[in-house]
């Protein structure tokens, strides 16, 4: 009987965690099977208990259930408790521990995609919200001293800072702030929805002053290359987008679970032959 593995979430049709995850377990000769499970937000500790009966060695978390799973876990990663959020719950024993792979699949994608090392680089993080939250702590633990944010209301850019048990230098300022210092950063990441399909033409603020030489990551992957990544490219730029981030948070994920470190590049082409790029 193959061992079951798997996603929550309301929606999950849309995912692509089960063939990219499926694909790894065929390809290292598992004997597993990855499913998605519809999970309203009613049902969520209904959900966490039967999946341990059914014996679900490691499960994905996705909306709307990140933050209220986490008291039904037996244990959670100080980095996802920091966060406030799990996204990969793996099983040892009777026991459910909860994950964040987020943040530091971001940090994995930007090594491989940015054209300088990471160190000593002056960080501006745009946005606020959740994934801003696990790629500025995630990028702190790695050691990245230099993190700033902006975004519409600076005080929620304020609260990460002064909640992040990592130490870093930082600075929360307003979108106007940011536009008028855009060239004293060496990457800019882009975590919100702004530049999202169907809102293609939309940028969260101005990046005509960007450093020469400067790289720009945007987590989003739809369209694959976002109005503020092509204006930050013809301006001299380089930059990628959010397929990266979700290939390795999947990779990570799969090495909690199996120990086994799956091909990230077979994981990024079924990725995009399944974005139609």
């Amino acid at each position: 009987m193959k061992t079951l593995y798997g996603v929550i979430g309301n929606p999950i049709g849309h995912s692509m965690s089960p063939l990219m995850h499926n694909d790894a377990f065929q390809e290292k000769g598992i004997d597993s099977h990855y499913q998605p499970f519809l999970v309203k937000s009613e049902d969520i500790e209904k959900a966490v208990k039967a999946l341990k009966v059914l014996g679900v060695q490691g499960f994905n978390v996705t909306i709307p259930h990140k933050r209220a799973i986490m008291p039904l876990l037996d244990e959670v990663d100080p980095l996802a408790e920091a966060i406030g959020a799990v996204n990969t719950v793996v099983r040892k024993g009777d026991r459910f521990i909860g994950f964040n792979t987020d943040g530091m699949g971001f940090i994995r994608s930007l090594e491989e995609s940015c054209p300088f090392p990471l160190d000593n680089k002056a960080v501006l993080i745009i946005g606020a919200g959740g994934a801003a939250r696990a790629i500025f702590y995630s990028m702190a633990a790695s050691g990245i001293k230099n993190i700033d944010i902006c975004n519409r209301t600076p005080e929620k850019g304020e609260d990460i800072i002064k909640d992040c048990p990592f130490p870093c230098t930082s600075a929360s300022l307003s979108l106007q702030q940011a536009e008028q210092s855009m060239e004293l950063y060496d990457i800019i990441v882009q975590t919100t929805s702004v530049g999202m399909h169907p809102e293609t033409n939309a940028m969260p603020l101005n990046v005509t002053r960007i450093k020469e030489g400067a790289f720009i990551s945007d987590i989003i992957y739809n369209p694959l290359e976002t109005k503020i990544m092509k204006t930050f490219c013809a301006l001299g730029g380089k930059g990628d987008n959010g397929i990266g981030m979700f290939v390795h948070q999947g990779a990570l994920a799969f090495e909690l679970w199996t120990g086994i470190i799956p091909d990230s590049d077979r994981m990024r082409n079924i990725v995009q032959q399944q974005l139609g790029g």
